[in-house]
């Protein structure tokens, strides 16, 4: 079976690859001309626990190959998945230009039957446009071909999606043929061997169900910071909640930790663009409303409890961060807290220090030499005022009590991910903040 995967970004470079791993000959497709050749060559340009290694096995078996020519990769492909961006516009609602060239670019060229996939996550009703794009370039090159469009959502977490892809939940198929159905159940037979399952249902449920599933996970983080907050106020902790709400089951105890709100490629654009799409359909979505607006307000919660511990003087002050992409085992750094963070820190006249195992490269891309970069974690906190934890990696875990009081100036910790325990770091001598925890500690200044 051959079949073409148009987009290398994160998608499709984990989908088009984990297929190929089943033995399925698979091309990717991207018009960067450079990054197709760094992948030919097996140079990976996304950070990816497990990806680089099936990469290169699967180039160095013939099973995956790059292109840079949809045109040059359609003959004998069965199916063409598209996983192009779906950038927000400013208006928040997902930009298709990408998806609509690529399918135009198939009904330009294709000259047998092919069955096209949306794995792009999309609005409801663009599996329709992208039908229309293919067939208007048909009616054009006046010629009669089968094909049939399908959608296929991804739900792939940034720092696990080789086994999220590799060991499903379950893989949502939106049909409207019983052809495109037995081509998919074929394709994704092997996923099915271990007990998994496929979803089924019509082509606007399956685009729905990507943006309900994102904007459900947002909701429940928004949820548990507002909590936080509100546990500040009136002396309750907020992980001692979160243990007892999420050992009842209905709830459960995923996506229920606070912090300082989430980033990434895809809850902040999803949020954005379900919104957007009940705006157009002439309803208002309050929840999903206040969803934004709380994570926008959370990713300054931890500036402010820097902003009232000093007083408000923070100029020349230094504060070492330890974490910067969204989450950990990533190196992405859209809409990472950090960046809000750090922004804010330099606005006040502070300096800041910055360290992550992975982000760092992606971090100077967008601050460049506005802040300065440490060799390692403990590098980071020399002659700092505070040290800022903000994305929660395991070697942060552990702390060297000893090594931070020699290296600090200040012994003062701002835990934004809720990591430590505040009574074994204020028995170490430190102050300690969390989010939705109780101030601990007696400050040193």
């Amino acid at each position: 079976m051959k079949i073409i995967v148009v987009g290398t970004g994160y998608v499709g470079l984990v989908s088009g690859t984990c297929l190929a791993e089943t033995g399925v000959l698979v091309t990717c497709v991207d018009i960067n001309k450079a990054k197709i050749k760094k992948l030919s060559q097996g140079i990976i340009p996304i950070y990816e626990p497990g990806l680089e290694p099936m990469v290169i096995r699967n180039l160095e078996k013939n099973r995956l190959v790059f292109s840079s020519s949809i045109k040059d990769s359609l003959p004998d492909a069965e199916v063409v998945f598209i996983a192009v961006g779906t950038p927000p516009g400013e208006d928040g609602s997902a930009d298709l230009k990408y998806v609509l060239d690529v399918a135009r670019e198939i009904g330009q060229h294709m000259n047998e039957y092919k069955l096209v996939v949306t794995k792009s996550t999309v609005p409801v009703g663009t599996s329709g446009k992208i039908r229309e794009s293919i067939q208007k370039e048909l009616d054009i090159r006046k010629v009669r071909i089968d094909f049939d469009v399908a959608s296929n959502p991804e739900f792939l977490k940034e720092g696990a999606a080789v086994q999220d892809f590799l060991k499903p939940d379950r893989i949502v198929l939106g049909l409207e043929s019983e052809n495109a159905k037995k081509i998919l159940n074929r394709l994704y037979h092997p996923f099915m061997l271990s007990g998994h399952r496929i979803v089924t249902m019509d082509i606007p449920s399956a685009e729905f169900t990507k943006y309900a599933a994102n904007c459900m996970l947002a909701t429940k983080i928004s949820f548990m910071n507002d909590l936080a907050n509100l546990c500040e106020k009136v002396g309750a902790d907020i992980n001692s909640v979160r243990e007892g709400i999420g050992s009842d089951p209905r709830i459960g105890n995923k996506f229920i930790f606070a912090g300082i709100g989430y980033g990434g490629s895809c809850f902040p654009k999803d949020v954005k663009a379900l919104i957007r799409t009940a705006s157009d359909a002439g309803y208002d979505l309050k929840v999903l409303q206040a969803v934004e607006q709380v994570n926008n307000r959370q990713k300054e919660v931890l500036f402010n409890k820097i902003h009232n511990h000093f007083k408000g003087d923070l100029k020349n002050r230094i504060f070492g961060i330890w974490g910067l992409s969204f989450k950990p085992n990533t190196d992405d750094m859209r809409e990472a807290p950090s960046l809000v963070m750090i922004r804010k820190l330099l606005e006040s006249g502070a300096q800041v220090r910055v360290y992550d195992p992975v982000a760092m490269n992606e971090t100077r891309k967008i601050m460049g030499d506005q802040i300065s970069y440490g060799l390692d974690m403990y590098d980071t906190l020399i002659d700092v005022n505070g040290l800022l934890l903000l994305t929660e990696w395991s070697e942060f875990r552990i702390l060297n009590y000893k090594l931070l009081a020699k290296i600090m100036r200040e012994k003062t910790i701002f835990d934004g991910r809720n990591i430590y325990n505040p009574a074994e770091v204020t028995e170490h001598g430190f102050l300690y903040y969390g989010i939705g925890r109780k101030i601990a500690g007696k400050s040193p200044v």
